[in-house]
């Protein structure tokens, strides 16, 4: 900010202590006398922040939301953002405006109350500053600061370590599936996966490694989730489900019962992917395949806070999510410019066939179970052949050619045509080098098409 940047994006990963860091600014904002504007979009978002303030910085905090008496002379807000929207002409414009989960900032409501303020100081909060879309948040940020990576922070004790298990048996086939806005289409998504036996396995899987855990199910549709709570009680583990239709007395219940441990699963539908806070979970089950990496990462890290007693957290991925982006803590790239367009990411682990658990690339055992992996050996194939002259490299242009070149603009395709023919090549080369020239100047490669 002193170099000039007034809004500044903070990566941080889940579990880094985001809304703890921001408390401590607004605190500090407050005791300056600023007015300062806390922004959420989900309704647990805004009470652990408000409780997070009150209790750990001690700040006079009042709530811009349905169903909540309005504070206006409290120096610090905290706003739901669609009720902020609406209200926010009420309040006195704020000095500093603070945006959690920011890489929502290109909806609607969020750009009209980020741009309503221009001369306010403006900081984003996010694990993930990446848009479904690959679009950059560089319209709305100056400058992106990143934090420790979530490798650095399971290695020096700050969040949990994790054993991801990913099941032998081949996952939904998903190759129908078209994608909409960045992620796989809902209604085709729901249709493929209905058809799954994730169900029945996610239940076996959690009798197998972990009985006694505290695990969130992140389902594919209310009606899956809803399923697989019931199959949990009929396995005798208390279940419920938690959806966007739940009504906030009713959600509040439940999970005051899965924070004292009355209730051992939680399943929803995407409800729980940001902001979650509930340290004791140690057994997260991935059962909704996703091609959003912030997604993926945001569910993953509801389970790697650390709790007392909490030695590791189970991740169960039963929907493959691993083989498109990678293991939770590999090593990310975070910018505010456009990213290209996703490759496959190739798996970076080798999966026990016993235990069914990820090891590190390169491990010569599984990691959980012990179970030597096969090591098979390299061999080199033999082709039989015969080396022959390649044309052009054996191609020695004349002076009479280097004149010959002028006859068209350097790098069109009639310039290529008439280089072909001198070469002795078919017309066909010609197409391609001049597609490729094309495509290097657009910053391309033959194949992104």
């Amino acid at each position: 900010m002193r170099a000039g940047h007034k809004r500044v994006l903070i990566q941080a990963a889940t579990g880094a202590g985001k809304t703890v860091l921001i408390a401590q600014m607004l605190a500090q904002a407050a005791a300056k006398g600023s007015r300062s504007w806390f922004v959420v979009h989900r309704t647990e978002l805004l009470e652990q922040s408000v409780e997070t303030f009150i209790l750990s910085a001690g700040i006079h905090t009042g709530i811009i939301a349905a169903g909540f008496s309005e504070t206006p002379l409290a120096p610090v807000q905290v706003c739901a953002v669609q009720s902020l929207a609406r209200r926010q002409a009420r309040f006195a414009p704020p000095d500093l405006l603070v945006f959690d989960e920011a890489h929502h900032q290109a909806a609607v409501s969020w750009a009209k109350v980020a741009a309503s303020f221009p001369a306010a100081y403006q900081i984003g909060l996010t694990a993930t500053p990446q848009r479904l879309d690959r679009r950059g948040l560089k319209a709305y940020f100056d400058d992106l600061l990143c934090g420790p990576s979530t490798a650095d922070l399971i290695c020096d004790g700050y969040l949990a370590p994790y054993t991801l298990f990913a099941p032998t048996v081949a996952g939904p086939a998903l190759d129908g599936v078209g994608t909409v806005a960045g992620d796989y289409n809902k209604k085709a998504l729901r249709i493929a996966m209905d058809n799954s036996t994730i169900v029945g396995d996610a239940v076996q899987y959690y009798h197998e490694h972990s009985p006694t855990a505290r695990a969130l199910v992140f389902m594919w549709s209310v009606e899956s989730s809803e399923q697989i709570a019931q199959r949990f009680r009929e396995a005798g583990i208390p279940a419920e489900h938690i959806d966007g239709e739940t009504s906030r007395v009713e959600r509040q219940a439940r999970m005051a019962r899965f924070r004292a441990g009355e209730t051992r699963v939680i399943c929803n539908v995407d409800l729980f992917g940001e902001g979650l806070d509930v340290p004791a979970v140690d057994a997260v089950f991935l059962c909704r395949p996703t091609q959003s990496l912030g997604l993926y990462l945001q569910q993953v890290g509801r389970g790697l806070r650390m709790s007392p007693g909490k030695t590791a957290v189970k991740i169960f991925d039963h929907a493959g999510n691993w083989t498109r982006h990678g293991l939770p803590d590999a090593a990310r790239v975070w910018t505010l410019e456009d990213t290209p367009k996703k490759k496959k990411v190739e798996p970076t682990g080798r999966r026990c066939l016993k235990c069914h658990a990820v090891s590190r690339a390169g491990a010569e055992m599984c990691a959980v179970c012990g179970t030597p992996f096969e090591v098979k050996p390299r061999q080199v194939q033999k082709v039989s052949g015969t080396l022959a002259e390649w044309r052009a490299m054996s191609y020695t242009p004349t002076r009479a050619d280097a004149t010959a070149r002028h006859e068209y603009p350097r790098g069109s395709l009639a310039y290529w045509r008439a280089e072909a023919k001198r070469r002795g090549y078919k017309p066909g080369w010609a197409y391609f080098r001049h597609r490729d020239e094309q495509l290097k100047r657009l910053g391309r490669h033959a194949e992104d098409l």
